[in-house]
């Protein structure tokens, strides 16, 4: 055992220093839209979610946290951001695949739609100049040639496995595609969660994303890589009886390896450490409120409610110079015994 985890480092460390021998350039924030977050609930605890992560959207935040699942789940987001001008999607579908295992998929999509490509009337002339057109004194302004679109999308296919009372693991195996314009790159990648009880009621763990480097392959010979991030999370769940609720405190820290710089809150050499921190208070399991301080931006908060195999959630994201944003999602769960966990014990 002790012998492929060496094997596993050995090969994730090579890959990572082979990246400009592979003919593959690192690209700053190339990988940035799998980093907005996904699921409104996580989303108002400021994104400190690594650690919490249980349901349908820990194909996302942990792989591992899929592992708990108990039923299957569908979940969807959608959201416009900075003033309506990009549109996020995500959804997910997963569910138990055994006793002890758990499967999903599910993708993201971020993208720029009808963006317009214009052209002068007259392209041997200067912009306003004037000219004339059978008989008609016209103005060389621009027009709008064509439209296109700017989107990154990337589909998630996740794993996980409890392997003790204390530990689950999980992986991704996820591919990526964008379209700029006319071109468009593809790209393969590989995450890798855990999840373990360190005491009761307090957990920590840890997702490393694109850990073998997700390399993205252009249309124009251009290729470029998407470096490892390490995302660690600690929460503790509080049953506080005389509020009639639950309190759950979480920190996540991301370690990024891009040479961020002054655009991260901490930094030195090439790694940037960027933190989330976030507080969920739950009444009765029924109503949730939420708060948090995420990586980039002012604030978020949040609500939810949870009715009978349907939970809808609201996260209001706070941000000075891009705008604020409003996120909300559904979760529907098929809590029915002839499709829970359980029929696996019942095989056996």
């Amino acid at each position: 055992m002790q012998y492929r985890h060496l094997v596993f480092a050995l090969l994730f460390i090579l890959s990572v220093l082979n990246v400009n021998a592979a003919g593959y350039v690192k690209a700053k924030y190339a990988g940035e839209f799998m980093a907005t977050g996904v699921d409104a609930r996580a989303l108002g605890m400021g994104g400190a979610f690594v650690a919490v992560a249980e349901d349908a959207s820990a194909g996302y935040w942990n792989p591992a946290g899929l592992a708990s699942l108990e039923y299957p789940q569908i979940i969807g987001m959608y959201a416009e951001q900075f003033d309506r001008i990009v549109n996020f999607n995500y959804g997910a579908v997963a569910g138990p695949s055994g006793e002890r295992s758990s499967l999903g998929i599910g993708f993201i999509r971020l993208g720029v739609d009808d963006i317009p490509y214009t052209g002068l009337r007259n392209p041997d002339l200067e912009l306003g100049a004037e000219y004339t057109e059978d008989g008609v004194l016209m103005r060389n302004l621009p027009y709008v040639v064509r439209t296109v679109n700017d989107a990154e999308w990337a589909f998630y296919f996740t794993y996980a496995k409890i392997s003790t009372e204390r530990l689950a693991w999980g992986v991704n195996i996820k591919t990526v595609a964008k379209t700029v314009g006319d071109n468009s790159a593809w790209g393969l990648g590989f995450d890798f969660g855990a999840r373990y009880n360190l005491w009761p009621n307090t957990i920590v763990a840890a997702n490393l994303q694109d850990i073998t480097t997700t390399m993205l392959a252009w249309d124009t010979g251009r290729r470029e890589a998407i470096t490892p991030t390490v995302k660690v999370g600690a929460a503790h769940y509080f049953n506080i009886p005389l509020i009639a609720g639950k309190l759950i405190p979480a920190l996540d820290l991301d370690f990024r390896f891009e040479n961020r710089g002054f655009a991260s809150k901490i930094s030195f050499a090439t790694i940037s450490i960027d933190s989330h921190v976030g507080l969920e208070y739950s009444f009765k399991d029924r109503l949730a409120l939420r708060a948090g301080i995420p990586d980039v931006g002012k604030f978020t908060a949040g609500a939810g409610i949870r009715l009978p195999q349907l939970n809808i959630d609201y996260a209001f994201l706070a941000h000075d110079e891009l705008g604020d944003t409003h996120r909300i999602s559904v979760r529907l769960a098929f809590e029915e015994g002839r499709f829970g966990r359980s029929r696996f014990k019942q095989k056996k």
